[in-house]
């Protein structure tokens, strides 16, 4: 059962997304995140790529806030495509020069709307819960969380590594082997990665059919997708762990970006990751790209964050996340 929003100041007005918008949203989106971070988070033919994901529709996903001057002020996503939508991501920014006047609070109840609104989809003895979050210096965004009966859940860095030289050769465990990115190994790549963050918290297991379908639009079709730098530790012809790559980084362009690290468990503790993150690294160094970033949950229990410290990496973003109860009920997600 939904609630009635909180009222928009006046002339303001408030409407569902068409893939026609995602040029303005992501407009709007980097330059909220350069106001309140120096960073630019998004760019428009990537938003315009993720609104395309399977089971997600800006009509009834994407609120849209604009002034009397029909300027976007404010926008909020709902990602409730996971199978089931227990735990949807909620995201959204308010611009800097309108904030405070409750649009925030509108659009987050919007938001919490759009999850009831779900509630037949997800089994009934499910907890219900969606998440969303902000860089960990945003008070004030922190607090339109908490005011609105958001619990804070933990927190998420964003690591990089500046090259002052050449980082070193991968040394790989005996008997293994890389690879790069062959499309009739998709598949086989999907599978290793979903494997290998099966013990991540947050982790919920979909049908094949869907994970796989989000797989290929999110990670194959970005619009910044190189094979060449999608890198497959092999045993014995077996994937056992990737490091898949971007050549830049959503938030600087002028910096790689390793969007999925993960060692099968099985294959875990014999130097893989490391010896992956300099394979990244050093491919990187040869196309002249002098730094890299990827982001680390930082409770990770599979020790990654220690990694990425011992590889060199330090942090550079620090992102908080909340969750608010809807319903209560069995939790399904790894914990």
């Amino acid at each position: 059962m939904t609630t009635p929003l909180p009222p928009l100041p006046a002339g303001f007005t408030a409407r569902h997304a068409s893939l026609d918008d995602a040029e303005m949203a992501a407009e709007m989106g980097k330059q909220y995140s350069l106001a309140t971070s120096g960073f630019a988070d998004i760019d428009a033919a990537t938003l315009r790529n993720m609104w395309q994901s399977p089971n997600f529709h800006p009509a009834q996903d994407v609120y849209l806030v604009f002034s009397p001057e029909n300027k976007l002020v404010g926008y909020y996503e709902t990602w409730a495509n996971n199978l089931p939508p227990v735990h949807p991501y909620i995201w959204g920014a308010v611009d800097v020069n309108f904030q405070n006047l409750g649009i925030g609070t509108h659009m987050l109840a919007w938001a919490e709307n759009r999850v009831r609104q779900l509630l037949d989809k997800v089994p009934p003895e499910a907890r219900v819960a969606p998440v969303c979050g902000c860089e960990h210096h945003l008070e004030n965004a922190k607090a339109l969380f908490e005011n609105n009966g958001w619990a804070y859940l933990r927190s998420s860095y964003s690591m990089r590594i500046d090259f002052e030289s050449a980082p070193p050769a991968p040394e790989l465990p005996a008997g293994l082997t890389i690879q790069t990115y062959r499309p009739e190994l998709a598949e086989a790549i999907y599978r290793t990665v979903d494997e290998a963050f099966r013990d991540h918290f947050g982790h919920l297991d979909q049908p094949f059919e869907v994970g796989f379908a989000r797989f290929k639009k999110t990670m194959i079709d970005d619009p910044l997708f190189d094979p060449s730098l999608w890198f497959l530790a092999l045993d014995d012809g077996e994937i056992v762990a990737t490091s898949l790559c971007r050549p830049q980084a959503w938030d600087d362009p002028q910096s790689g970006y390793i969007s999925s690290l993960g060692v099968r468990r099985a294959w875990r503790k014999h130097g893989l990751g490391l010896a992956l993150l300099h394979q990244s690294f050093g491919e990187f160094y040869r196309r002249g790209t002098r730094k890299v970033s990827l982001g680390v949950d930082a409770l990770n229990i599979t020790g990654a964050l220690r990694l990425y410290e011992k590889a060199g990496m330090r942090v550079i973003r620090h992102f908080d996340q909340y969750e608010k109860e809807i319903r209560p009920g069995k939790e399904l997600r790894v914990q």
